[in-house]
């Protein structure tokens, strides 16, 4: 079972769209966000100075884009060479509280979180060529997995998930057996929509297989982004629209049941209504209302 871990997220302005310092208890990286009007002031901090790796991220023609690069003083590389990109809105400096990461550490890391946005397919990446890495003794690999693996929780955190691409693998029967995974329907048959998802934790996850619209048919300003999401799917072969109808090549997650009930529509869609539950046939709001009353009638009095 995964341990709960415990974030500690530090405003320096005092307010959320300023600088930012992240660290999980334990963990020896140190997180430091900052919006590009704020560079001067964050490359001023002592942990930018440090050896690390740094992210800019921003937009290039209408796209997520990121750049991954590393350096033994990060302000010092981000001044000579990074700040002539013209694209990048924000920077995230990647270090350790005590300035312990050395090169051969920092250019496997780079490598590796390449790789990753490359996987995940949701970022332009700025890299022109593919770094080298870094041959790392089998322990130091480790240490370095470790690293990229509380990231993991970090960055999606602060708001950045350029790195995960969404897809989840399948629930296997040993998981099953341990965690209960309660699983949703959606059907629109004029459209050959014909999906299922499972509620995992706080993702809700639709499966490899389902049929969906595979265009965006929504019309007006109320798609909270759905519209984008769904485009981004299509393009990279998340949905395939060769089929007839479209579907999905993967299980994906999303953050809430309306956002995948919307890709799968092709439209705006209030996913607390349109998913059923598979056995009970109860909308979500219903499934959810009926497993509250139970949790409150199991509270001692």
């Amino acid at each position: 079972m995964s341990r709960g871990r415990s974030l500690e997220l530090f405003f320096v302005d005092g307010t959320p769209d300023g600088i930012l310092t992240a660290e999980i208890f334990g963990w020896t990286g140190h997180v430091l966000k900052a919006p590009r009007t704020r560079i001067a002031e964050a490359l001023r901090r002592r942990q930018a100075q440090f050896t690390g790796i740094y992210l800019l991220i921003g937009e290039q023609e209408g796209q997520p884009a990121l750049y991954v690069g590393e350096g033994e003083d990060v302000a010092a590389r981000i001044r000579s060479h990074d700040v002539k990109k013209d694209w990048w809105q924000d920077v995230i400096i990647l270090t350790t509280g005590a300035d312990s990461l050395h090169k051969a550490h920092v250019r496997y890391l780079e490598a590796r979180l390449v790789d990753l946005a490359r996987r995940a397919g949701r970022v332009r990446l700025d890299n022109g060529n593919t770094p080298g890495g870094a041959s790392l003794s089998e322990a130091a690999q480790a240490n370095m997995e470790e690293f990229i693996e509380t990231l993991g929780i970090v960055l999606p955190a602060i708001g950045v998930d350029l790195l995960q691409s969404g897809t989840r693998p399948d629930v296997g029967p040993s998981v099953e057996l341990t965690e209960q995974v309660e699983r949703f329907r959606l059907t629109t048959p004029r459209h050959g929509i014909d999906a299922l998802a499972e509620l995992r934790g706080a993702e809700f996850v639709v499966l490899k297989g389902a049929k969906v619209r595979g265009e965006w048919a929504g019309k007006g300003n109320w798609d909270f982004g759905y519209a984008a999401i769904a485009t981004d799917l299509c393009a990279r072969g998340v949905i395939d629209t060769s089929r007839t109808p479209p579907e999905f090549t993967d299980n994906y997650a999303f953050n809430s049941p309306s956002a995948a009930a919307s890709v799968v529509n092709g439209r705006p869609a209030n996913g607390r209504q349109e998913w059923k539950h598979h056995q009970t046939g109860q909308s979500f709001a219903d499934w959810e209302e009926a497993r509250l009353g139970v949790m409150e009638s199991e509270e001692p009095s």
